[in-house]
């Protein structure tokens, strides 16, 4: 990456390398050396394979969908690599698939801490410069700057729907934060007080918002207890979204084999 001498290395760059540095997971992806010039610096990775927006994409083109045993190991491992994260206090505030990194022997890996941020300090206010717009929280969509893990919840929950389907949950026709309101409004039905107390509260928050009615959400590949658990991921109010520890014990994952993990971690070493 190239920088102007002058400004010196850009903020976020600065910031994922000290991150980086820090959160050390087999579901985190590794940086193993940093080369500094006078106006380029360059960071080298362990090696994967590509990202799950490619091989989802590859999925599409092929009419493939992901098996369930390997849908339930991304998603585990996706959650035990935010969990980590969030026991830290860091908040990715970018995770969609394009962000994780996959491989042929089945690991999944996050990447791209640019955005992250600590989130233990008290008050703390964040700008809105957060997770692309088709992964975004409704809160961050509504204008509060005040915001915490669940964001990366609800994130997971897209992403979820998205590997179940291949194909992204909320997607505006127009590429700006009203439409991805209303797009989810659309799906999951249009929250007032009753579902969200406080929304109206919210700086974008608008009484004019077409209604419509609350539903149940529905994706295909998905069983009951998967139903159950994106639900958890994409509620409205913020408090009620699972967290990620309670999701890796939710039923849904009662038939997956953690140690199919520890196998691959043991075999982090062998490229």
């Amino acid at each position: 990456m190239k920088y102007s001498g002058e400004q010196g290395v850009p903020t976020a760059l600065l910031r994922e390398i000290s991150l980086l540095r820090d959160l050390v997971h087999p579901q985190i992806i590794r940086m193993r050396d940093i080369a500094l010039g006078t106006q380029e610096i360059a960071l080298f990775f362990e090696y994967l394979d590509q990202d799950l927006r490619n091989y989802l994409d590859a999925c599409v083109r092929h009419g493939l969908v992901l098996g369930v045993d390997l849908l339930k190991s991304y998603m585990y491992q996706l959650l035990l690599g935010v969990s980590y994260c969030h026991s830290h206090s860091i908040l990715h505030r970018d995770l969609k698939p394009h962000n994780l990194l996959i491989d042929g022997r089945g690991r999944l890996k996050i990447a791209d801490f640019g955005l992250a941020r600590v989130s233990s300090i008290p008050n703390i206010t964040f700008t809105d410069e957060v997770v692309t717009l088709w992964y975004r929280a409704p809160e961050i969509l509504l204008g509060s700057h005040q915001y915490s893990t669940p964001v990366d919840v609800w994130a997971i929950g897209c992403i979820f729907a998205e590997m179940a389907t291949c194909h992204a949950l909320f997607v505006p026709s127009r590429n700006n934060q009203v439409d991805q309101l209303l797009t989810i409004f659309r799906v999951l039905g249009t929250p007032d007080e009753s579902v969200w107390d406080g929304i109206s509260d919210l700086p974008h928050y608008n009484r004019d918002f077409p209604v419509w009615p609350m539903q149940p959400l529905a994706v295909a590949n998905l069983d009951e207890s998967g139903l159950q658990l994106i639900q958890q991921f994409l509620a409205y109010r913020p408090s009620e979204r699972i967290s990620c520890l309670d999701a890796m014990g939710h039923p849904y994952f009662s038939d997956f084999d953690v140690r199919v993990l520890d196998t691959l971690a043991s075999n982090e070493g062998v490229d």
